[in-house]
């Protein structure tokens, strides 16, 4: 998101923080009713564009949402979405991806309160990994031509009792409703936002061995003195690293490996 959606979307999730501040609202239910509210607006293109007209007043757009979701959702989600929809949007299309946002979020909100968002996190890599390693599942469940429901079933086939049910219920959103996204994008979108809840990086370390409960303490404490903040390890095991790790954050690899060492000596003699 670009200029005003940017700082319309800062807003949203303050005022997300704001209302799940209060133990007392069900985080889980809020974030089914986003999800809803999402699936509304990619349906009515027309009506998200009366929502994000800026020749509009906010307080008439306001008074629209509040009519339209009256009664069919609760009061926060009717105050969350009045509050989106009185702020400016650089395109249409940004405010269904907010709300999107804002419906995950608020279920990792559930999964925090109840102590099980490292385990989401460290599912929903697992799962990553999982469907990038088995061509068949991924083809299902990316199958264009395949319902969203018959989707959702297979995945709470596989995934029902054996993950947190938050982990099934954003995954099992995520593969039924991809929103033009791919599954790989999709998962990590989540992977980020589940780390923002606690505002910290997420780091994917690829190492030859698992690494030992030391091992994995020690560079976590060496990669949040370097960046300053928490890091969680999603890690991973590849035979061909050969030894050492490597370390990705976002864009940047951070490599220690014996086979990149060997690369780059081989690199040098060469020249």
């Amino acid at each position: 998101m670009n200029g005003a959606s940017r700082e319309a979307l800062a807003s949203a999730r303050e005022q997300l923080d704001a209302l799940t501040d209060n133990t007392s609202v069900d985080a889980a239910k809020l974030a089914e009713e986003l999800a809803a509210v999402t699936a509304l607006l990619d349906r009515e293109v027309s009506l998200r564009r009366v929502l994000t007209d800026p020749a509009q007043a906010g307080e008439a757009k306001a008074g629209l949402a509040g009519r339209l979701l009256g009664g069919q959702v609760g009061g926060e989600t009717v105050d969350l979405l009045s509050g989106m929809v009185r702020s400016r949007w650089s395109r249409s299309r940004d405010l269904a991806d907010a709300t999107e946002e804002l419906a995950y979020s608020a279920d990792l909100v559930a999964a925090q309160r109840a102590g099980a968002l490292d385990d989401v996190e460290d599912e929903l890599f697992r799962f990553g990994r999982i469907v990038a390693s088995s061509h068949e599942l991924r083809a299902a469940l990316t199958d264009r031509t395949a319902q969203g429901p018959a989707k959702a079933e297979l995945l709470r086939s596989l995934l029902g009792g054996r993950v947190n049910p938050v982990t099934e219920r954003i995954v099992v959103r995520l593969v039924a409703q991809p929103r033009g996204r791919s599954l790989e994008a999709g998962l990590d979108a989540l992977s980020k936002l589940a780390a923002a809840r606690r505002d910290r990086m997420v780091a994917v370390v690829t190492s030859a061995v698992p690494l030992s409960d030391t091992q994995r303490q020690r560079l976590g404490a060496a990669l949040a003195a370097v960046y300053g903040r928490q890091v969680h390890l999603n890690l991973d095991v590849d035979p061909e690293v050969l030894g050492g790790v490597q370390v990705r954050i976002g864009d940047e690899v951070i490599n220690g490996s014996i086979a990149a060492r060997l690369e780059e000596a081989s690199r040098r003699m060469a020249g």
